[in-house]
């Protein structure tokens, strides 16, 4: 049975491996691994550009710092 990913992209902080993470939201692994938070961000930002999904940027206690949108806002302003 495969996972059905969700239109979110997630930069994490990996414990185990000690390094930042890009994955695609339901994803077991990684799309991406980086030594610092920034080139993470910047990698996952160009990444849900392109695929027109949520990001959300964790700190290191894994809490939602950062929430981008581009391409479902679950949230659109009224215009």
């Amino acid at each position: 049975m495969s996972k059905k990913l969700s239109p979110t992209h997630h930069v994490t902080y990996d414990h185990q491996q000690g390094d930042w993470k890009v994955l695609h939201g339901g994803a077991d692994r990684a799309a991406a691994r980086f030594d610092n938070k920034q080139e993470a961000v910047e990698a996952a930002r160009e990444i849900s550009r392109n695929q027109g999904t949520e990001l959300k940027i964790h700190n290191r206690d894994g809490k939602i710092a950062q929430s981008d949108s581009h391409g479902h806002d679950p949230f659109p302003p009224k215009g």
